[in-house]
């Protein structure tokens, strides 16, 4: 029997996007198949996933076969950090993060579905927002953060949007000048991103079969576009 999956312990950050995204229609917490889907508006299936993409394979692996589904991602360019005391109340602190959300994020979920991604029922939406984090120093986090416990998320504002859903999109988030092939050393050197975003990137990118792997440079992989 499906497992139904709820809304226990949602954040406040993918509540309050499920309320912006939503519209004058829509079905909320609606039952399909045996799945609580987020949103329901007429045919399409909108899930809200902040986090952990893991957690929805059985989902995209039952639903897509019969229904179009939008997997929408919010990606933070900006993030306030709140500090409260034990009792949840005093505030002890407000700084703005100095690290900045970029598309390239994306992947570090996506790397768990990449199968999924060229679905053509499956469209992923990438919503760049304004967001605030809670942390409280009740001695319940991990010793590497000195206990503190992130305790939730907030939405402050929305940026910008977009929509990825076929080759051409997710080709199109490879950096502009790349040689030909290239290596994941040249995506870093590109886009200006950390090793670690840029081999998320590739690994997604060629279990899409949108990148082929036609060499070796020293002991990095080079890579070239299977689609122009």
């Amino acid at each position: 029997m499906t497992a139904l999956i709820g809304i226990v312990n949602e954040s406040s950050l993918h509540a309050e996007l499920k309320k912006w995204y939503g519209k004058m229609g829509d079905q909320y917490e609606a039952l399909v198949d045996g799945y609580l889907i987020d949103i329901v508006r007429e045919d399409l299936l909108i899930e809200i996933q902040t986090s952990h993409f893991s957690t929805i394979r059985n989902k995209l692996t039952h639903l897509l076969p019969d229904h179009p589904i939008r997997l929408v991602y919010p990606i933070a360019k900006c993030k306030w950090i709140l500090r409260y005391a034990a009792d949840g109340s005093t505030l002890l602190g407000r700084r703005k993060s100095p690290k900045h959300g970029r598309i390239e994020h994306l992947f570090t979920e996506l790397k768990y579905v990449p199968q999924f991604a060229r679905h053509p029922n499956l469209s992923v939406e990438v919503i760049f927002i304004e967001q605030v984090d809670i942390w409280k120093n009740d001695g319940k986090g991990s010793w590497r953060r000195g206990y503190w416990s992130l305790v939730d998320r907030k939405l402050q504002l929305v940026e910008s949007r977009m929509i990825l859903s076929d080759m051409e999109d997710y080709i199109g988030l490879l950096p502009v000048g790349l040689p030909n092939p290239f290596s994941s050393r040249d995506v870093v050197a590109h886009a200006s991103i950390t090793p670690k975003l840029a081999q998320n990137m590739l690994y997604c990118l060629r279990k899409m079969d949108l990148l082929s792997v036609v060499g070796m440079s020293g002991r990095r992989r080079l890579y070239s576009v299977n689609y122009q």
